[in-house]
């Protein structure tokens, strides 16, 4: 067993009532790699919906979640769950990535992902299709593109979404607030 499974072991053992169990998640935050850019359109969305997030350097991911200490209710320390969301922008950052020069520091984070609930997600909901019908702007050939996408989710053990820009900070929320909900519920 991998070192975030134990995390998430352990907080099997708390059995949150209903009413616990919507308080924590009020207060989960959402936090935001200090390096993500181009990311005003989710910053908008969470404060409409005054979603607390917060600023912080992470390791793995430009997306992450933790439920700040709460001693009323035992919980001590922040809790920062394993799930990470990565999101790039449109399929040629993706692309980008696969490319020699910026390949290896993708697949790094790629490998620091491991034993985390880890999902890539372009803000191109056509993205697939236009990787297929060879619409962006890299001369990568599209079964290139897909048996690389394909061979890194296989080894690194992740999905990716295409999804359309205007959803992707609803997704967000959504994708972390019911994976903790599940880990706290020992789901």
């Amino acid at each position: 067993m991998r070192g975030s499974e134990y995390r998430v072991d352990a907080l099997a053992l708390y059995q949150f009532t209903e009413k616990e169990l919507k308080g924590l998640l009020n207060t989960l935050t959402i936090l935001i790699d200090t390096r993500e850019q181009n990311y005003s359109h989710i910053i908008e969305f969470f404060n409409s919906r005054k979603i607390p997030y917060m600023n912080k350097k992470l390791d793995v991911g430009d997306y992450a979640v933790m439920i700040p200490k709460n001693e009323g209710m035992g919980i001590l320390r922040d809790l920062h769950i394993p799930v990470v969301i990565e999101r790039k922008a449109h399929i040629d950052e993706l692309i980008g990535n696969f490319k020699a020069d910026k390949r290896t520091a993708f697949q790094n984070e790629l490998i620091r992902s491991k034993g985390m609930d880890f999902v890539l997600i372009i803000e191109q909901g056509s993205g697939y299709s236009d990787i297929l019908a060879n619409n962006y702007k890299s001369e990568m050939k599209p079964q290139s593109v897909i048996g690389t996408l394909k061979t890194f989710e296989s080894r690194y053990d992740f999905n990716t979404i295409f999804i359309d820009r205007q959803i992707v900070p609803i997704w967000i929320y959504h994708h972390l607030y019911y994976r903790v909900r599940n880990v706290l519920k020992g789901d």
